[in-house]
């Protein structure tokens, strides 16, 4: 572990304010319709070099979902976000449809499932999610688990590991399916893990029905998530191999400096995460921010714009808790807990075998470079109490690990088998 790092980090991202400032100020002058400069080749190059350079050089902060309403039918429904659980390192969020407006889609309203879409706490912030649950709020009663940056919570606060988010999924099922605790009738509760929570949201639903609880969901559909990563494995499972834990904890993990209400935790850097992301498309990314730089200087407005769309997202970053990091890394990646039926939540074996009752879907992403084809579809081999007829399975074809939960193929062939998946289930 090194404790100076993230600091140094921290100093030169505050080194460069000078220079970003400077280049903020010459991009705004020779965008500025006053300036005869703006009109000509060389002015436009020149903002373009300064938009490029302050974009690489600052920090992303965390993005909103912005979600301002939904099309149901042909009415236009207005959505309010809504905080509905919270504690130290998440908080869940309802994505609430207002039906003032529109009185007589209520009962409509009333009637369809919860979806529950349990995000990754793999450095991205839950809004990297937005498309995944932009096409379901026609649908469904969305819900979405919203992780905290781990270096603004206070290191004598709380710590976080893989037990503890078990137990986040565990609790956040019960708050919302309490009417079935209570042994009350309601609507379906479905829950979509993407990616990462396909490990945690699989052990949680198997430690709920080794234990009879009522409030386990419906359905769970696993979306390009590593549960046994000894399948087609890809250079991030080969890396944990052939390192191994000594080198993750000597390399991965830092200590938050003193301007973060986190100083002394112990985290894996979001900064790192993404270098890790970066490195592996690296072609890619400068690809596209050189053809960013060809948009500007040709005013070509609508490509740039889809480009700032892009990585503002993908480049706001947050920290994960060291013992989150290390003992994923540790059972998912290095041991194969899971798939080798060794995993334990607070000392308690999780067994797949006692999934029963919850249906389950794996998808998949034909060219997935993360999570590669099978890891996810082994989950329904090993849940095998599960009956075949509440088992699927989707390899979505032409799509990376992103095309998986984002994007036109996504909208236009995941989501109907999702929803197709759904109403079988609950038949």
């Amino acid at each position: 572990m090194n404790p100076f790092s993230y600091g140094m980090h921290e100093m030169t991202h505050l080194a460069l304010t000078p220079a970003r400032i400077v280049t903020d100020a010459t991009r705004q002058w020779f965008k500025n319709p006053i300036n005869p400069l703006s009109y000509t080749h060389v002015g436009r190059n020149l903002a373009a070099s300064a938009e490029i350079f302050e974009r690489l050089t600052r920090h992303y902060e965390k993005p909103v979902f912005g979600f301002e309403a939904t099309t149901i039918g042909e009415a236009r429904v207005p959505i309010r976000e809504k905080i509905v659980w919270q504690k130290p390192f998440g908080q869940l969020l309802r994505f609430e449809r207002d039906t003032s407006t529109v009185p007589d889609l209520a009962p409509t309203l009333a009637r369809q499932a919860k979806l529950l879409v349990v995000a990754p706490m793999s450095g991205h912030h839950a809004t990297l999610l937005r498309g995944t649950v932009e096409a379901f709020l026609p649908c469904y009663d969305v819900y979405i688990t919203d992780w905290v940056n781990a270096r603004l919570v206070p290191k004598e606060v709380a710590s976080f590991g893989l037990d503890d988010y078990i137990d986040y999924l565990i609790d956040i099922c019960r708050v919302l399916n309490a009417a079935k605790t209570r042994g009350e009738p309601d609507v379906p509760l479905h829950t979509i893990g993407v990616c990462q929570p396909a490990v945690p949201l699989i052990a949680a639903v198997a430690r709920m029905e080794a234990q009879n609880d009522p409030a386990v969901p419906a359905s769970m559909t696993l979306m390009g998530g590593p549960i046994d990563t000894r399948r087609s494995p890809t250079a991030v499972n080969l890396l944990a191999r052939e390192r191994g834990m000594p080198w993750f904890r000597e390399n991965c993990i830092h200590v938050v400096p003193y301007s973060y209400p986190g100083f002394g935790r112990s985290v894996y850097p979001g900064f790192l995460q993404l270098a890790g992301f970066m490195a592996m498309n690296i072609d890619r990314h400068v690809t596209a921010h050189i053809d960013m730089f060809n948009h500007l200087v040709e005013n070509d407005g609508d490509s740039a714009e889809k480009h700032r769309e892009f990585y503002d997202e993908y480049l706001a970053v947050m920290d994960l808790t060291a013992e989150f990091y290390l003992e994923t890394v540790d059972a998912v990646f290095v041991k194969h807990a899971l798939p080798l039926g060794q995993m334990r939540h607070h000392g308690e074996k999780v067994d797949l075998s006692a999934i029963r009752h919850v249906a389950i879907l794996a998808v998949e992403g034909e060219r997935d470079d993360i999570s590669g084809l099978g890891q996810t579809e082994a989950a329904l081999e090993l849940c095998d109490n599960v009956p075949d007829k509440m088992k699927a399975y989707h390899m979505q074809a032409k799509v990376g690990h992103y095309g998986v939960f984002n994007g036109s193929r996504y909208r236009r062939e995941v989501v109907p088998r999702i929803r197709d998946f759904h109403a079988a289930s609950a038949a």
